[in-house]
């Protein structure tokens, strides 16, 4: 049977991996055919979201989802698309706070691999700002710079018998990671969004950051186009999950508006 992968899918594809054919065209050409024009045609054409934001926000479903195979598959593409070293390893690094390290391991040595076999010499170079003893006050100052002034003093509210994890979600989950170089406030907003719309389960969380992307300038549109680019890699149940959240965190952010426009 002759495939008929349009145009604009095969230069696509070959853009990401250059000069490679896959295996599948062999064994699965009807469903590479059907994969491939809706991914890298139908898909990528539907809005002007950049290449490299695309990128960055498809690794991070596939960490999100646990999808090594995909993801070891897919990070020399967006190496090749311009997401840096450093990019990448960041991404992988602060999926440990909304993943955990059990799930993020294997993918500590999936991008290890791939940055090895592109003969680029580990560690890379240092991206961490803070210390032992400043990481609480950044931690919170960069909550601030996303949530605003309601955030000072987090880490010491909540019930005695849990506030220690407001202080942890203050020093580790944002000190240690959304402190770092490499990384901007809204590029890692917009991957934990992703984290948590691929791996599902835990939507009030996708709410909330929702919410965050939209404070930080990442707005309703921009979502929706993260949302839509990533559905081939995540599938739809929870990529419409993920808009659920957003509509209902633009729309919560829209009612905050209007009180605080009529007090």
């Amino acid at each position: 049977m002759e495939m008929s992968i349009t145009e604009a899918a095969r230069k696509y594809h070959e853009k990401m991996f250059p000069g490679y054919q896959s295996k599948f065209l062999e064994t699965d050409p009807e469903f590479i055919e059907r994969f491939d024009n809706f991914a890298f045609d139908e898909v990528v054409s539907s809005d002007d979201l950049d290449d490299r934001t695309r990128m960055m926000a498809m690794i991070a479903v596939l960490i999100g989802s646990q999808s090594i195979d995909e993801f070891q598959a897919m990070a020399p593409a967006a190496l090749n698309f311009g997401v840096t070293p450093v990019e990448m390893k960041e991404i992988v690094y602060q999926a440990v706070p909304y993943l955990g390290i059990g799930r993020v391991f294997p993918l500590l040595h999936g991008i290890n691999d791939v940055l090895e076999d592109r003969g680029i010499k580990l560690p890379l170079e240092p991206q961490a700002v803070t210390t032992t003893e400043n990481r609480l006050q950044a931690g919170e100052q960069a909550m601030v710079d996303i949530m605003g002034e309601s955030m000072k003093g987090f880490a010491e509210s909540g019930p005695e018998e849990s506030c220690h994890i407001n202080r942890w979600l203050t020093d580790n989950c944002f000190g240690d990671y959304y402190t770092r170089k490499g990384l901007d406030l809204k590029q890692r907003e917009m991957i934990t969004f992703c984290f948590l719309s691929a791996q599902g389960g835990c939507e009030p969380q996708l709410v909330s950051h929702a919410a965050n992307n939209m404070l930080i300038g990442n707005d309703k549109e921009f979502l929706i186009k993260i949302i839509s680019q990533c559905i081939p890699f995540i599938g739809y149940p929870r990529s419409l999950n993920a808009l659920r959240c957003v509509n209902e965190a633009a729309e919560t952010l829209k009612k905050e508006k209007e009180t605080k426009e009529h007090v």
